[in-house]
């Protein structure tokens, strides 16, 4: 194709409905198709990036190869297509304000009023073009973060609506939004969808697809009813059921023509009909495991499973590779001492120990590193894990009383583990650290 395609994919009535995975299912379909694709996310919050946001509050971090601190969808969208993103994959409201600010006061707009129409849908359009025009994708598929009536969208909805205007049948909405079941009733209700497109008609934007999440089957009437009150044909509503696994999305879409309805929607002729052979290879040696293995994850985020997401798909992963089911335990590491430690590892065939920030939980984690390392049993320490690592063998093998990180103790006799020059110059947090594919200065 000759110019990049335009995909926008919002979420109505709650959050959390999977916006990030439907995205990055029809990236797969597409990508099977034999198109080139990349997905972005916008997020409406106003700090620059997720770099510096509590694990509690939004779940884990993803870093790009690039070094950016990124959100979490964007490890989805790799583990799904394969290419890797990048600091322009993830853009945040702080982050277009900021260059609309400095911008102002550098004099780049003459002296106009700054206001968020034109200037900061402005921003946002060019942020979203900037993948397109390098020439490389057929599709960018953007994924709006938030609920459409968040006051926190509207200049990502308006730039929506802007570039749906400006691009024609180069740019397509895809509405994801919740179809719930009633039990008391025995009947999945229309209503929250109807006023959730409702909401983005408002704002004016027509959806011209509707994914439903579900727990039950839509039936005929149903998508009939749903497709006359939002303006769309019954096709173009979209059954998105429960799944056992997050893996089985790209097949469920395109047994819905997920892939066929936008192209069709879009005036594009597709080569080929998608060829997803390794994907459900991969979906049969998950579901079809030889053997199983027990694995800990010892970290002090563990109350929210998304925290260490990146972490939990890799076993899935790996274990699917090697069609073995990895059976993950996660242990709180403050809940671990002398009194505790053989009951929380007991029966482990391999521990982790994840990363993290702050001295909070840190004897646990080097606890555990300690049973690990006495009882011969595999140990793999990622970041902060690997820091405890190091402290851990300085205290128990070396005989080096007190040893720790300077991060954790400044006044330690013995630091093992010690801040980097560059770093001690750095007040500001955020986007500081060497991440990625960035050099990482090391002194022994």
């Amino acid at each position: 194709m000759a110019k990049a395609k335009y995909i926008f994919v919002t979420g109505g009535v709650t959050s959390s409905l999977g916006k990030g995975i439907i995205s990055a299912s029809i990236a797969k379909l597409l990508q099977a198709r034999g198109f080139s694709v990349t997905n972005q996310k916008l997020d409406p919050y106003i700090n620059i990036d997720p770099g510096t946001l509590n694990p509690y509050e939004h779940g884990e971090c993803f870093v790009t190869e690039d070094g950016a601190e990124t959100d979490l969808d964007l490890g989805h969208y790799e583990r799904f297509s394969n290419v890797p993103t990048s600091q322009a994959n993830n853009i945040t409201t702080g982050r277009i304000y900021l260059s609309v600010i400095e911008k102002e006061r550098r004099g780049d707009y003459l002296g106009e009023t700054v206001q968020v129409i034109p200037h900061i849908t402005d921003e946002i359009k060019y942020r979203i073009k900037l993948l397109g025009n390098e020439g490389l994708y057929d599709f960018v598929i953007t994924e709006i973060g938030g609920t459409v009536g968040d006051i926190e969208s509207l200049p990502y909805i308006e730039a929506v609506r802007q570039m749906k205007w400006e691009l024609g049948h180069d740019c397509l909405v895809v509405h994801l939004t919740l179809v719930p079941y009633l039990a008391a009733a025995g009947e999945l209700k229309t209503k929250p969808t109807q006023h959730s497109v409702k909401a983005l008609l408002e704002q004016g934007v027509q959806p011209d697809i509707i994914v439903c999440r579900t727990e039950k089957h839509l039936n005929e009437n149903l998508r009939e009813k749903i497709a006359l009150f939002c303006n769309i044909e019954p096709s173009s509503v979209i059954e998105s059921i429960d799944a056992s696994s997050i893996y089985q999305v790209p097949l469920l879409m395109r047994e819905e023509n997920l892939d066929a309805v936008i192209l069709r929607k879009m005036l594009i002729l597709s080569p080929k009909e998608p060829v997803l052979g390794d994907w459900e290879e991969f979906l049969y040696k998950l579901q079809h495991p030889k053997c199983e293995v027990n694995i800990g994850l010892v970290g002090k985020y563990v109350e929210l499973k998304d925290a260490y997401k990146s972490i939990t798909e890799a076993f899935i992963h790996a274990g699917t590779w090697n069609q073995c089911k990895v059976n993950l335990r996660l242990i709180h590491s403050e809940e671990i001492d002398p009194t505790t430690i053989k009951e929380k590892m007991k029966d482990l065939s391999g521990i982790l120990v994840a990363p993290g920030f702050g001295e909070r939980g840190i004897e646990g984690k080097i606890l555990a590193i300690q049973y690990a390392r006495e009882n011969k049993v595999p140990f793999f320490g990622i970041c902060l894990g690997m820091q405890c690592a190091v402290v851990e063998f300085a205290r128990h093998v070396l005989g080096l009383e007190g040893a720790h990180s300077k991060e954790m103790n400044p006044r330690t006799k013995y630091p093992v583990i010690d801040i980097m020059e560059a770093q001690k110059k750095v007040s500001s947090k955020g986007g500081t650290q060497h991440h990625g594919k960035t050099p990482s200065p090391l002194r022994i």
